[in-house]
């Protein structure tokens, strides 16, 4: 496909904090091959900081999903900003909109259609063959990573070769407030320093906070690791925004101040930077370990009832943890810390 002058593309990317992450090499490779082009995204408000910094995107639209609303933000107030966004979107004239997710895209189909893309460009699969003008069969991604697969978006845009790294960029006076952070709190400790983020969406990746306490506990005692501490804020029991402040609490009554550096992060802006002050970072399946990923930092990862091949951390050095069972339950601690101690010889963070 051509587009005469300078195109102007739409990627709509409206899923998880993973997802869009894992959607980043394929926007360095629109802006690569089409240096001239406009490009913007089209996402949601809870993971739109993704993209803040990210110089391959001209602009970002956000809307805000009724279920993440703000306190103060009333269901009519969220759906007229959203309209007032569309008639923005309207008035920038797109040419093609991308539905960069795999698998045929529905609801972001009738996002593009009502952006007012003269084409869209989408995967299709029996529901959605001839519902779009720029189909891209799903047969062809079945056994990709989502990187990749994502990526293949791009062969009808003269996209080729291989997708680059993930791309993620931290707040430069956030990530210099979390240095200094560290420095006072550990004091004259020069150990690593290790991101431990408690947090799982799905039950069968969640470790017990048990585990993380002796986890951390060893890391900081015999390897003068400092530790920080990432969770989901908010309590467990809010339908709208579950969070791990319970478990986090107990992980840091437990530990004590000399053991840990307890890190809120009310904001994806705040994770971004606090986890680019790490030097490696130990999580399980889900958007912080792809935000570690995109910030290069080495990763041992848990993963229970997801595929390694489908969401592994891309392009960086890992050690992915998966039990037969499928629940991360079945990781011991010695097994998680042995595989911490690999990555930190390899990547020259201490001799073990």
């Amino acid at each position: 496909m051509s587009l005469s002058g300078s195109p102007r593309y739409l990627i709509i990317r409206r899923d998880n904090i993973g997802d869009l992450v894992c959607t980043t090499p394929f926007i360095a490779s629109l802006r690569a091959r089409h240096p001239d082009a406009y490009i913007a995204a089209l996402v949601n408000s809870y993971n739109r900081a993704i993209l803040d910094g990210n110089t391959d995107v001209d602009e970002v639209f956000a809307y805000t999903k009724a279920k993440h609303r703000d306190a103060g933000q009333t269901f009519l107030g969220v759906m007229a900003a959203r309209i007032r966004m569309f008639v923005h979107l309207r008035r920038t004239r797109i040419d093609v909109a991308i539905l960069a997710a795999p698998g045929f895209q529905a609801r972001s189909l009738r996002l593009a259609r009502l952006a007012g893309a003269r084409q869209v460009l989408g995967f299709v699969d029996r529901e959605g063959q001839g519902a779009i003008e720029l189909a891209v069969p799903v047969t062809e991604i079945r056994e990709l990573h989502e990187v990749e697969a994502v990526f293949q978006l791009g062969a009808p845009l003269g996209i080729k070769g291989e997708p680059p790294l993930l791309q993620v960029v931290p707040d430069r006076e956030l990530r210099a407030r979390m240095e200094n952070s560290i420095r006072l709190h550990f004091a004259a400790r020069g150990g690593p320093v290790i991101g431990l983020h408690i947090s799982a969406r799905k039950p069968s990746q969640r470790w017990p906070a048990e585990r993380f306490v002796l986890l951390a506990k060893m890391l900081s005692l015999e390897y003068g690791a400092r530790i920080l501490l990432f969770w989901s804020p908010g309590a467990g029991g809010n339908a709208l925004h579950p969070g791990d402040d319970e478990k986090a609490n107990e992980i840091i009554e437990a530990c004590g101040k000399e053991c840990l550096l307890a890190i809120p992060t009310t904001h994806l802006a705040d994770l971004i930077a606090s986890m680019s002050a790490c030097d490696m970072v130990v999580c399980a399946d889900g958007g912080a370990m792809h935000i570690a990923a995109a910030l290069q930092k080495p990763i041992v990862c848990m993963f229970g009832d997801s595929s390694p091949s489908r969401w592994h951390p891309w392009s960086t050095p890992y050690e992915l943890l998966q039990p037969d069972s499928r629940n991360v339950l079945d990781l011991d601690v010695e097994l998680v810390k042995k595989s911490v101690l690999k990555l930190m010889n390899l990547n020259g963070l201490g001799t073990p």
